[in-house]
């Protein structure tokens, strides 16, 4: 199987963006460490500080299922709470 592409768009709700964004950085050295887990890089929008991106690549679907089931992403939520005001996550496959 080809590895699996997930790009995940966070935006933080107005007067949220440094809690949103110190508890994405949070899980950036947990996450690299997963087993499965190729790269976990995220990014902030220059135009629209609010707006983060994961841009991430798995072994497969189950290493990321483990991920998102994982302690530190449990945390995370708990965490932001309140703060998020739209998540989408995009499951791709790389083609050239």
């Amino acid at each position: 199987m080809t590895k699996l592409t997930i790009i995940a768009s966070i935006i933080a709700k107005d007067g949220q963006v440094e809690l949103v964004k110190s508890e994405l950085i949070k899980l950036i050295d947990k996450t690299r460490v997963e087993q499965g887990c190729i790269n976990y890089d995220l990014h902030q929008d220059n135009q629209n500080p609010a707006h983060f991106v994961f841009h991430e690549n798995w072994e497969s679907e189950a290493a990321l299922d483990e991920h998102l089931a994982s302690e530190h992403i449990a945390a995370y939520s708990a965490a932001v709470e309140g703060a998020i005001e739209s998540f989408t996550l995009n499951k791709m496959t790389h083609i050239a």
